[in-house]
């Protein structure tokens, strides 16, 4: 994630002429991967058929982990906006590290952990009911998001955490495996998601005097933020074994949710120290993010079905020719079969011994071993000049 951050600040940079601190607030917003949009894309038909296990595995934990660190990242350039170097490194070290990271993830994971327990003991004394039962994840997570607001924590690590321990025996996945109700819960946050984005994106920004800087950052963004660093260190990683599997993990990066929700952290952090150093950042940043989300959402949703649909054209093509070929008895490509004829005629006595082109062609399709005129027959189909056969 840290180069992730620090390309994205770079684009931002030198695209819209930022000084490097302020860029790196707005890379900060775009660094994390999307654990609700990534989730969308790791499940499902494609994923489960083609995408192998440890490789879902690692880009879930991934993209959960991502979005809840993203906090230190975007106060480490807050501080320095407004603080002095010194300042602003342990300011941010004490407030971001200690208090919002280190306690946000004690929160979740004691409370994880006592859920967990509580609910295992309530099931098997027979105290709860389904529903409760099903319902006690989204209660958890409700419970933590209201205690961090009121602490002032970091709420998205800290749910992330509190996940992972409420399920790290993975009793309670198997339990509501057959239910159904985590594909519910994705699918129905994931529509949520794109209902409200698609209500806030601020059109009026993108036909603006800099939509073409705009454009060029989210392109940028969208080669560079990810791709080649996975690219090129995916041997070190245990879980990414193929330069295919880099591939896919290095394109397969959603900007979505996270980042709507930093830059707007971002622009109340701003608005409440106004003796900050931040520039343009307020008014630049929530457009940006909505640019690269709004590309995001497009490019990577979009690439499976193409992917899909170039393999149905090309499946339905093959067994096209393939029925041509079993109905007529013969090559449904007439030009390359009479050219062969042709070529066949054109021969002269020496060539006796050379394979007999129309061998390739038998009944049965392309006769990968043909058999020289010298050896033992086969039993051929030739193409006559009237399209006919003969044997």
């Amino acid at each position: 994630m840290s180069v992730m951050w620090l390309v994205s600040a770079a684009v931002i940079k030198f695209v819209f002429y930022l000084p490097f601190v302020q860029a790196l607030a707005v890379g900060a917003c775009i660094a994390p991967t999307d654990p609700v949009l990534a989730n969308a894309i790791l499940k499902g038909v494609f994923a489960e058929s083609h995408v192998p296990v440890r490789l879902r595995n690692i880009l879930m934990a991934e993209s959960g982990a991502n979005d809840g660190l993203g906090y230190p990242f975007l106060f480490f350039a807050l501080y320095l906006m407004r603080l002095d170097s010194a300042q602003a490194i342990g300011t941010w070290v004490l407030m971001t590290w200690v208090y919002q990271v280190a306690l946000s993830t004690t929160i979740g994971a004691v409370t994880g952990y006592l859920a967990r327990k509580t609910l295992r003991y309530a099931e098997t004394a027979g105290w709860v009911d389904k529903e409760s039962f099903l319902s006690s994840s989204i209660t958890l997570a409700l419970l933590l998001v209201g205690l961090c607001m009121i602490l002032g924590t970091d709420d998205i690590l800290c749910c992330f955490v509190a996940g992972n321990s409420f399920t790290w025996d993975d009793w309670f996945r198997v339990e509501t495996e057959d239910t159904g109700l985590q594909e519910t819960m994705n699918g129905l946050l994931s529509m949520s998601f794109f209902i409200y984005f698609g209500t806030i994106i601020p059109w009026s920004s993108f036909t603006s005097e800099g939509k073409w800087q705009t454009l060029i950052a989210v392109v940028l963004i969208m080669l560079l933020r990810r791709l080649p660093v996975l690219m090129a260190s995916y041997r070190i990683i245990p879980a990414i074994r193929t330069w295919q599997d880099a591939l896919f993990a290095g394109w397969f990066g959603p900007v979505g949710v996270s980042a709507v929700f930093y830059s707007i952290e971002t622009i109340r952090q701003i608005k409440g120290h106004p003796d900050s150093n931040s520039g343009p950042v307020a008014s630049l940043v929530y457009p940006i993010v909505c640019a690269v989300v709004f590309g995001s959402v497009i490019v990577h949703g979009v690439t499976i079905p193409l992917v899909l649909m170039g393999r149905r054209v090309k499946t339905t093509l093959s067994t096209s020719a393939s029925s041509i070929w079993n109905q007529s008895g013969h090559m449904p490509f007439r030009s390359l079969s009479a050219w062969y004829r042709d070529k066949r005629q054109s021969k002269g006595p020496d060539d006796a011994q050379a394979v007999e082109p129309s061998a390739y062609f038998t009944s049965e399709g392309v006769d990968p071993c043909p058999t020289p005129n010298n050896s033992q027959p086969r039993h051929i189909v030739i193409l006559d000049s009237d399209g006919g056969t003969k044997q």
